[in-house]
């Protein structure tokens, strides 16, 4: 393990000690603008890795195309990069490990672990996800990256497991299970109610990460409730996206360039991927 890398595994945990904001990239390119606009460490969305693929979101991407992606968005920032590796590429404690082999060979110092088995449900049961957690340690250590930020997403709140009423007995329950594992925090997205969120931060053993949208909190918000994670998923990509498509239109349909104006200059995004 080179110094470098053990250095920005070292970087992203102290990021943790405040509320750290992390925008998500799909591609080598929107992880470096991210970078030269400030952020101080890097998330990919798998959504949006996926559809630069020519993939659907939902394990479309296999774990070799994600290990290059990584290494190619590495080579171009300076800054943690944390790899969203969906749901490990494989049911088993033995796929996630393979998967965080890969992950960290490629130059990535955090991973991001769903425990939902497929889109919309079921969720692997808490102790059958801590097993796979425990994986991912051991394989971490192993892989002479003992620092590896491990962020295990629980899915009960975005895709509706159980009554409403008990979801949060069942995350923090999942809480629990994934600390003593060796998870290093907790990923709710689907959750944004800030007096729910108030109280799970209380109660969680695990620090907690809630994905963000328009019309969602705003950070300082969720700050002052205690989390210490935001993210925004596949939301800066399908933005990217609707630029694309509106000037497509405008383009075909009126023959203007109007939805083109505000693009980033040319050479400063050849810049940015130079090395």
């Amino acid at each position: 393990m080179d110094s470098i890398q053990r250095g920005r595994a070292e970087t992203l945990r102290a990021l943790h000690d405040g509320t750290l904001v992390l925008p998500n990239a799909w591609d080598a390119a929107s992880a470096a603008v991210i970078a030269q606009a400030g952020a101080t460490a890097i998330a990919t969305t798998s959504g949006g890795v996926a559809w630069s693929a020519g993939r659907p979101d939902g394990h479309g991407l296999t774990r070799e195309g994600l290990a290059e992606l990584i290494g190619r968005i590495v080579r171009v920032v300076d800054v943690p990069v944390t790899a969203d590796i969906e749901g490990g590429y494989g049911e088993s404690p033995e796929d996630v490990a393979a998967t965080v082999r890969a992950m960290v060979a490629a130059g990535a110092v955090g991973v991001n672990l769903e425990d939902s088995i497929a889109p919309g449900g079921p969720l692997h049961a808490a102790a059958a996800q801590a097993e796979r957690v425990r994986a991912a340690r051991a394989e971490a250590v192993a892989a002479g990256l003992p620092e590896l930020w491990i962020n295990v997403r629980t899915d009960v709140y975005l895709f509706g497991i159980g009554p409403a009423e008990g979801r949060l007995a069942d995350v923090l329950t999942r809480a629990e299970a994934y600390a003593a594992a060796g998870a290093d925090s907790l990923f709710v997205p689907g959750l944004v109610d800030l007096e729910v969120l108030a109280e799970l931060v209380a109660a969680s053993p695990l620090p907690i990460n809630v994905m963000v949208w328009p019309g969602a909190p705003t950070v300082a918000e969720l700050e002052a409730v205690g989390v210490r994670r935001v993210s925004v998923g596949t939301a800066i990509a399908q933005s990217a996206y609707a630029v694309a498509a509106a000037a497509t239109t405008e383009l075909l349909g009126k023959g203007t360039y109007d939805a083109l104006v505000g693009g980033l200059d040319y050479g400063a995004l050849n810049s940015a991927v130079t090395r």
